[in-house]
Parts: C-alpha cells; structure tokens; sequence
C-alpha cells in the first residue's frame, strides 16, 4: 500500500482529501492549530514553522507522495504579517520541494489563482503572473521554490469550495449558511472566479499523481462566473430564496487587501493531459447538494477534536 503524507490535513482541502484517500492507502494529515480525532488517517499535530520538523516527518514517514496544502491563507493576516506569511508560504514549500527531491517523493504542491492581477483574465499557464498582495506575492514565491528545488513537482494553483471542520472555511459555506438562516448577505458582481468543489478536486490531483504529471497547471473548473451568480447558482440547486444576495460591486464592501477581479483561468493543458474537460460550475455545485443530503457536513464537522 502507497504512503500519503498531507500538510494541512485540518483545512479544507487537506481534511476532504485525507477523507477521500484513507481507504486506499496509508495516509498521515500533518494539523496545526485545529485538532481532529476518530479520523480514518493518522493525525500528527505539528507546527512547521520549523523548517526542522518537516524534515524529521518526512524521514521517519518514508511517504511515496506529499501533498503539500498548508497555507496561510487569510488575506488580511498576511497583510499584517508578511515576514510570517513568507515563512509559511514561500520557505516551507522550497524546503519540502529540496527534501522530496532528494528523497525521490512525488510532491503536489498547492498554490493559487491569486497569483495573477485579474487584470485581463483568460490567464494560461504561460501568461506572467503579477501578484497584487502579500499572501498572492508569498504564493508566487512558494512557486518559484518549489520549481528551483524540484523539477519535477505538480504545482497547481486551484480555487476550490466545498464543507471543512469548521463549516466556515469556503465561500460556499458562507452562502449557504446564510441562506439556510434566512439571513441577507452580499455577492460581488465584478469579482470572477472558476471554483472547483473540493471533492473534485481531489479526484482531479489523485488523476495527475497517477499519469505522473509534472510542472504548473490550473486545477480549477472549467467555467468562470462572478461571486453573485455563484452564490445564486447554490440558492437555486438548494431550493433556498436567492434575493438573499445583493449584488454589490467589491468597491463597496470593507475588505482591506486589495482582490483580483477577474481570475478567470484557462483549464486547457491540464484537460488535454486528462484527456477531459474539468467539471463546470452546476456539476460542481449538484454534487455539493449530494453530499449535503448524504450527510457528509456533519460527518466532517464531528472531525473536530
């Protein structure tokens, strides 16, 4: 049995592909600040700011795959914190990529669509990223270090939704929390996105790991849409009052880092590798409702320690 060693494995991404991958091979979710228990993986509670520690897992885990999730991903903390938010995001990764390569571990390492300006959208895997904050300045960083120490990483630079630990981590939950509380909240109109369901996106890495992909793709869907329609798109699959959302342009709202307006991405190399085309926004948001119905937010939920 193959041996998976996942950075973040309390977020939101870490935590559903701990869930999806733990029947079929042996799987260690590094956590940090959040505990999870009765977990089907084996949780180790690290802090990886010492760049020591990453080493000592990866040597006595031996793991034939690292997914590497852990980010510091809130906007405005990394604004407050940029030497910090460098650590995290741009070193840890480097030393990662230099220790997989050495040790000939596959490394998937996860960046961000945040690494474009959102300028003039439709961005391609060989258009120049131009970063606007510190988290999107430090993402491109990581990225620049993981491809100097080790060639043959997948860095995939994603945007993704779906239920975390805390049922607060993505934007889907924050509509639909809302929605279901019959509370009025806003939805940018001129900010774009394509958004992957987290599970997706899973099945979409596990598939590049096993083709033995190498270099920078877009793993994200295969459709833009702004974050108003997106939240529209989930009122409507779920049978929930849509005029809960305002459109409101991004100018009016309170948020203090600056964003990307348009991260519309071309998915087109990564599908001609898959020999498919990545999921659209409705099968996305269909499969969110399955697993809404199935039960699957509380199973995440009673993850929590």
């Amino acid at each position: 049995m193959s041996r998976f060693l996942v950075t973040g494995a309390s977020g939101l991404l870490g935590l559903n592909l701990c869930m999806q991958i733990s029947s079929k091979t042996e799987v260690f979710g590094i956590v940090n600040e959040v505990s999870l228990e009765n977990t089907p993986f084996r949780v180790i509670k690290k802090n990886l700011i010492d760049l020591n520690e990453i080493k000592f897992l990866i040597d006595s885990i031996k793991p034939d795959t690292i997914f590497h999730c852990a980010a510091m991903a809130n906007i405005d903390q990394c604004e407050s914190q940029p030497g910090l938010a460098y650590r995290i995001n741009a070193e840890l990764p480097g030393e990662i990529a230099r220790l997989s390569q050495n040790l000939g571990i596959k490394l998937v390492h996860i960046s961000t669509d945040a690494v474009f300006d959102g300028v003039k959208g439709n961005y391609s895997e060989t258009d120049n990223p131009n970063p606007l904050g510190v988290y999107a300045k430090t993402k491109l960083a990581g990225e620049n270090l993981v491809k100097d120490n080790n060639q043959d990483a997948i860095i995939a630079r994603v945007n993704f939704y779906g239920y975390s630990v805390t049922g607060q981590r993505s934007l889907s939950e924050f509509f639909l929390n809302n929605l279901l509380n019959k509370k009025p909240m806003m939805g940018f109109t001129d900010v774009c996105f394509c958004p992957l369901l987290v599970n997706d996106l899973v099945d979409v890495l596990l598939e590049m790991v096993s083709i033995d992909l190498k270099g920078t793709f877009h793993t994200l869907s295969s459709e833009s849409l702004s974050k108003y329609d997106f939240g529209c798109r989930i009122a409507k699959c779920f049978n929930l009052d849509q005029n809960l959302i305002k459109p409101v342009s991004v100018k009016d709202s309170d948020l203090q880092a600056t964003r990307s307006l348009n991260l519309n991405l071309q998915t087109q190399k990564l599908s001609s590798m898959l020999n498919r085309k990545l999921p659209d926004q409705q099968a996305g948001i269909d499969r969110l409702f399955s697993l809404y119905e199935d039960g699957y937010p509380e199973t995440i939920k009673a993850l929590r320690a």
